[in-house]
């Protein structure tokens, strides 16, 4: 009976009624509450069960509950029985507590709930906003949560998940934002429908947006915010707690500081031609699922013939276009492999070969035929086996990751990036909603690469063409960081060492500031100096800031100080695991108990001690559910079947051809025409591409002109004439073709591009083609 009108799959009543979610943004720092609304409408005390996920890189800093009118906050303690001890006594308890396998996932439980009774839950915690390729400033409510693929062997349980599909999530939510910024907020914009911006005040430094009504729960919540100036250096300096122990990382201040590189523009026009290329793609079932829940959304690999059938294609732009331009935007002389993992892995070649006309063409013909066909998401062992190819001398590895990241060995996969970051980079793409934080994060972090995130209708080229471009830019080495401060304060840094910087991203370092920093003056300044050798030139990137501290940042830089500390620090636990040194644990116990913020070892718990009745009777468990995306096996196999009965008449000769395919993208088809070396072809593929006749395009060549020439400047000038909104995804391999140009020393280009412009109707400068 659905006696209480919400139900799982398995058809037991769901106790979890509705989300409320606050979000504050200040500048890059983002303050999250969560309230979860509980009612047990059964006639028996329950355990009700949720495990959910929250950005990886989140503080959890407050957990309390609400039942009647009592309050309860949990402390932080060292995971133990607690809970368990406080259930079996009848009394109400609850906890909140971090995944052994992924920082990004946590198990709130709410226990004796008796029958009748609602339990309010707030839930707190503090995160950074990441750079976008657009300078937005990105922020997610992770609202799916696939089941993560446990490999054989590997350590632990795994992580347990009851979902359903996002139409079945039995609860509400609802979201509003508040942001505010030193500089004026240019517009906010989400995957999800917003009520419109409201400024609060004239000068547009701080707004208000709201999620419209109606949420179906079928993908994450994303906001991209656009400040005016984004790239301005900042320092925020928080007071410490009056009531911490001086010296102490609470009771000291600690400063945030953001610097963002600028690299000289000499530099930056210098692409490495040379490196080692090798792109990692998740071919596991679950990638043939759409980018996101909607009907109109393609799949994350778009390539199972049957997958076409279900999800018609739209602006997000599939994996294997994505590799195409790639790969014709590598530098010549440079080596490359492409491999794909499921339950096992594959790669093209045996070892990286050297990129020309001939590996790119059979890695393109390979790349076509590729499905998401490989069952699970083991994505350890081809790690192991990239890892194990000695490296090419002068060919620095750059190592591409594309994943949905559903893997349960989470910080496994990030310590094995770690223990080789020594000798490659890693740039990590999470494809589609519920992909984990904490592992495209992590790897990217601890490979000194660069993170991406592409769900809805992003287009995937320009965060993976971006994500090349810092590949391509020469290695920065070197990098120190130096402080000056008065002579009464010292620092202490509480981030790791810089391992990367990159054009315009930004870097941000955490530190606690001991001595005497309350007696300063108002007028008192640090100064940190960031310096490293970029390409043989020595560079350093400087900012003063005031000692004094900022106002109304409650704790939230200590926080996130302190929550930078701790997964150092866990990271150091694991490496060191097993050998007689335990003193790593208890340290990151005591300075996640002194902080507030939850940690692998600690947990948030709370016991009410006050509730004289003892609860009677077992208590019932019910796992709340989680939205995860869905594609129902009935579907799969009705087009499967459809796929079958095509290809049995295809055989036959009744059906001839082809299921109708959508016209390709005139920018990818032109691309693919290009050569390894930068150069096009006059042929008549060409002319199609170019919206006109091979006629034409022969006629029109200025007589003297070599043939290849004139194909390339006319390809040229129709990038710039028509794809200008794009030229983030081709401005590389068009600077391919400008080099091979050049270097043809052709006479009559100035007459080409002449003659180009006015078959094509454009009027593009020949400067503006790098000629």
């Amino acid at each position: 009976m659905n006696r209480c009108g919400l139900l799982t799959l398995q058809k037991e009543p769901v106790p979890l009624k509705s989300i409320e979610v606050e979000l504050e943004v200040r500048d890059h720092v983002a303050t999250v509450v969560s309230t979860l609304n509980y009612e047990n409408k059964e006639d028996k005390p329950l355990e009700a069960v949720f495990v959910f996920p929250l950005p990886g890189d989140a503080a959890v800093c407050h957990f309390s509950a609400k039942i009647g009118q009592t309050q309860i906050v949990a402390e932080v303690k060292e995971k133990q029985k607690e809970y368990d001890d406080a259930l079996s006594s009848g009394q109400q308890a609850f906890l909140l507590e971090e995944s052994d396998q992924s920082p990004d996932i946590f198990s709130l439980s709410v226990g004796s709930l008796p029958p009748g009774e609602s339990a309010s839950i707030r839930l707190e915690y503090v995160t950074e906003l990441s750079v976008q390729a657009d300078d937005g400033l990105r922020f997610c409510l992770p609202a799916v949560l696939n089941p993560r693929y446990q490999p054989q062997g590997s350590e632990g349980a795994g992580v347990q998940v009851t979902s359903v599909p996002a139409s079945l999530v039995p609860y509400s939510l609802s979201f509003s934002a508040r942001v505010s910024s030193p500089r004026p907020i240019s517009k906010v914009e989400s995957n999800c429908s917003l009520d419109p911006l409201q400024y609060l005040n004239t000068d547009q430094t701080q707004a208000t947006v709201k999620l419209a009504a109606g949420h179906k729960f079928d993908r994450d919540v994303e906001l991209l915010i656009y400040y005016k100036d984004a790239h301005q250096p900042t320092a925020v300096v928080e007071a410490g707690q009056a009531s911490a122990e001086p010296g102490s990382l609470m009771g000291d201040s600690v400063v945030m500081v953001s610097l963002y590189p600028e690299f000289p523009q000499s530099v930056m026009s210098s692409m490495a031609s040379c490196g080692e290329f090798v792109f990692l793609m998740d071919r596991s079932g679950s990638m043939g699922c759409p980018i996101t829940n909607s009907k109109q959304q393609e799949t994350r690999i778009s390539s199972a013939r049957w997958a076409h059938h279900i999800f018609h294609p739209s602006q997000s732009c599939s994996l294997k276009d994505t590799l195409l331009l790639l790969l014709k935007s590598l530098p010549m002389g440079c080596y490359f492999n492409i491999y794909s993992f499921g339950s096992g892995y594959e790669h093209i070649f045996p070892k990286s070969v050297e990129y020309s006309q001939q590996t790119m063409e059979e890695a393109l013909k390979k790349v076509e035929q590729m499905e998401a066909n490989l069952g699970g998401t083991e994505i350890l062992q081809p790690l192991k086996h990239i890892y194990s190819q000695p490296c090419i001398p002068n060919q620095p590895r750059q190592l591409f990751v594309f994943t949905d990241g559903e893997v349960g060995n989470t910080k496994e996969v990030i310590d094995l990036v770690k223990k080789n970051s020594g000798s490659h980079r890693c740039f990590s793409f999470g494809i589609g909603e519920g992909a984990s934080s904490a592992l495209i994060n992590g790897m990217a972090k601890e490979g000194g690469g660069h993170a991406q995130f592409i769900t809805g209708t992003d287009r995937m080229q320009p965060k993976v063409m971006q994500s090349l471009r810092f590949a391509l830019q020469p290695a920065v080495v070197d990098i120190s960081v130096t402080w000056d401060l008065p002579k009464e304060v010292s620092v202490t840094v509480l981030s790791p060492p810089i391992t990367a910087l990159f054009q315009g991203q930004r870097s941000l370092i955490y530190a606690q500031l001991s001595g005497q920093v309350r007696a300063c003056s108002e007028a008192a300044e640090g100064c940190v100096t960031v310096k490293y050798s970029l390409a043989g030139h020595p560079s350093e990137n400087q900012l003063h800031f005031s000692l004094s501290p900022a106002e109304d940042t409650g704790l939230t830089v200590h926080r996130l100080g302190a929550r930078t500390l701790i997964r150092s620090l866990e990271m150091d636990e694991r490496e060191n695991r097993g050998q007689q040194d335990g003193g790593v644990k208890e340290k990151v116990v005591q300075l996640s108990v002194q902080s507030g913020v939850s940690s692998s070892f600690t947990a948030f718990i709370a016991v009410n001690k006050d509730n004289s009745e003892m609860i009677q009777g077992p208590l019932v468990r019910r796992n709340i559910p989680t939205p995860r995306e869905f594609i129902s096996k009935e579907k799969i196999k009705l087009c499967q079947a459809q796929t079958e009965d095509e290809d049995r008449l295809e055989l036959r000769g009744i059906y001839s051809a082809a299921p109708e395919q959508p016209p390709r993208d005139p920018l990818l088809h032109l691309v693919s025409l290009q050569g390894a070396s930068g150069c096009w072809l006059l042929d008549p593929a060409l002319a199609t591409a170019l919206g006109k006749t091979n006629e034409e395009v022969e006629k029109s060549k200025p007589e003297k002109a070599n043939s290849e020439v004139w194909a390339t400047i006319l390809a040229l000038i129709w990038l710039h004439g028509f794809k200008m909104d794009a030229k983030d995804e081709w401005e590389l391999l068009a600077m391919k073709a400008a080099s091979w140009l050049r270097a043809q020393n052709a006479p009559c280009v100035t007459e080409c591009v002449d003659a180009g412009n006015v078959l094509l109707g454009c009027s593009v400068k020949k400067e503006a083609l790098g000629l």
